[in-house]
């Protein structure tokens, strides 16, 4: 199945029209043509199936035949990562999250961050691509960049993870993990985080927890742990 994606689509709608850029890539690029079959989620769980019923490549236009709103996952994972110096790096996990499966992604700023600034534009197009090659209809949240501070000051969730490289008292994750839960887990830049982040992090109740026994990058740690809270999940 090739999915669409489009966020103005809704359940109460009997027709829908595509933007002229996504327009464009059905009608010249894939040569869809009146009467072809297209599926298209808003991102918000509903899958619409649909026929072509105006093959314009300004206004190409379906009619809704049929739609289902798909079960949410039984858990909700929010990754707080820490951006890599190298941007491939972190839109490589971006990537593979969002086809294993994640909810909410927050691109924090550490003590130890190479990378400070952090541009989402095109972040958000890698998750939405990601999205509809694996074929799901819920699109993870990319919130704005925020520093660790005050991301431990906000975050409202219900148990909460800080994996480090330190050697203190640390848990593993699948020992210490709670299924059927909104979750969140942080995960620090290269050099880690700073000592004063993870006493402040325990302060708040975050669980130290250990992802194995060799040290990961960045991207790999945060892609082990979502992993892990899929299958967990399981």
């Amino acid at each position: 199945m090739q999915l669409f994606y489009s966020k103005d689509i809704s359940k109460e709608q009997l027709s829908f029209v595509f933007d002229k850029e996504e327009s464009k890539h059905i009608i010249k690029v894939l040569r869809k043509q009146i009467g072809d079959i297209l599926y298209v989620t808003n991102g918000l769980g509903y899958l619409f199936k649909t026929e072509i019923t105006l093959a314009s490549d300004a206004k190409c236009t379906v009619r809704i035949l049929e739609k289902e709103l798909k079960n949410p996952c039984n858990y909700n994972l929010h990754m707080a990562v820490a951006p890599t110096k190298m941007n491939e790096r972190f839109e490589l996990f971006l990537e593979k999250a969002t086809e294993i499966g994640i909810h909410q992604i927050t691109p924090i700023i550490c003590d130890n961050s190479e990378r400070k600034v952090i541009k989402t534009e095109r972040f958000e197009k890698i998750i939405l691509s990601a999205m509809k090659q694996s074929n799901q209809c819920y699109l993870p949240i990319l919130n704005d960049p925020i520093t660790f501070k005050n991301f431990i000051k906000s975050n409202t969730c219900s148990i909460n993870y800080i994996a480090h490289c330190e050697e203190t008292n640390k848990r593993t994750f699948k020992d210490v993990f709670v299924k059927e839960k909104a979750i969140c887990i942080l995960i620090g830049p290269e050099g880690d985080f700073s000592e004063k982040e993870i006493n402040s992090a325990l302060e708040k109740k975050y669980i130290a927890v250990s992802l194995g026994n060799t040290r990961l990058r960045t991207e790999t740690a945060a892609l082990v742990a979502c992993h892990t809270a899929k299958l967990l999940n399981q």
